[in-house]
Formats: structure tokens, sequence, C-alpha cells
């Protein structure tokens, strides 16, 4: 399901909820649902199974007709964007010694945008515990490496990934007696 369409039907559930002054508890009873299956679909963190999604429209007192009118996907086509090798621009950030980063591409994407980075972390590489107002990936593309967020410690080899909220104070270390290569890719959220 695309995610456009899952949001518009998350908001259209919480909305006929609301409009018909109908608790998530008392809805999640009329469903036969769990509150929180409820309160993930509004809030557009689950996608409902097809017949608890139609028991869920039945227990607002929707016809499936009505329900679904002018739900619609955006299916903007986007471009093809080819970058070479040749083209990554190499930066530095922070004050950190054998960080060794590569802008692969930057894209503005519907009021957030996706920077993607190759990062080589050389064996003694060293920074403190950061912050990024962003989503993070990261793709382990040779290597070992061991994260650390505040006080727990993650280890990632070759061809491990990792998603998580950058604005968790976080570092990478490099176990190995080589460099290590990374697939970074940062999510940013606009501001409003």
């Amino acid at each position: 399901m695309e995610e456009d369409i899952l949001i518009q039907i998350s908001n259209r559930i919480k909305e006929r909820r609301r409009e018909k002054n109908i608790t998530v508890q008392e809805l999640a009873q009329r469903a036969s649902v769990s509150k929180g299956l409820i309160s993930q679909i509004e809030n557009s963190r689950t996608i409902p199974s097809l017949i608890v999604l139609i028991e869920i429209i039945k227990s607002l007192e929707i016809d499936l007709n009505e329900f679904f009118k002018d739900i619609r996907s955006k299916n903007n086509s986007v471009p093809i964007l080819v970058k070479r090798k040749a083209e990554y621009s190499h930066f530095e950030k922070e004050h950190a010694m054998g960080f060794h980063y590569q802008r692969i591409f930057t894209q503005s994407i519907n009021k957030s945008t996706i920077d993607i980075v190759i990062l080589e972390l050389e064996p003694d590489a060293l920074r403190p515990l950061v912050e990024t107002d962003a989503f993070e990936y990261k793709y382990i593309l040779s290597g070992s490496v061991e994260y650390q967020f505040n006080e727990d410690f993650i280890s990632l080899n070759e061809g491990d990934s990792m998603l998580f909220d950058g604005r968790i104070p976080h570092t990478p270390k490099n176990l190995g007696t080589t460099t290590a290569r990374m697939l970074v890719i940062y999510f940013f959220e606009e501001k409003k």
C-alpha cells in the first residue's frame, strides 16, 4: 500500500471516530481489536489487514464506498537520477580524526531531505558522541563496526544494517584492523 494512501486511510478513520464522538477504546471494542492496534492504525504506524479495516469502517457506521471516496494515490512520476562514483563530493564534519565522508546524493523529497553518504572509518577513528536531527540508516559494506548509543553498544558486520533516530547520542568505532566502509542514509524532516 502506498504511504500516502495509508496516511489518508489513517486520517479518515481518526476523523470519523472523532466526528462520531467515539473513543479509541470504544472503537476497538466494536471492531473486536485491541486499543493499541486502533492507535497504531490512526497514527499510520501499521497497515491493517483488509478484514480488520472493513470491521473498523463498519464499526464507524460508514458505507465502504463513502469511506474510500476521494482516497487517491498522488502517483507523481519521479525521474531516475544517477550519480557516478567520480561525482561524489568529499567532506569533513565534526571534530573527528580518521572519518572520510563521500556524499553520494542529496535530494529533497516531499517535504524531507535524504542525504546518502559513504563513510570510511579507519581503525583508529575517534570522535565524541554526536546527535543528528535525522533518522539514520547504516549499511556495513565492509569490516566490523560497533555503535555506541549512550551506554549501549551494538556490533555490526559486513552486510548488517541499522536504522535509528539520530537524536540519540551515538558514535561508531571500527572493530577491525583495516578501514571499515558503510553506506549512510540520513532522512531529514523539514520543520513546519
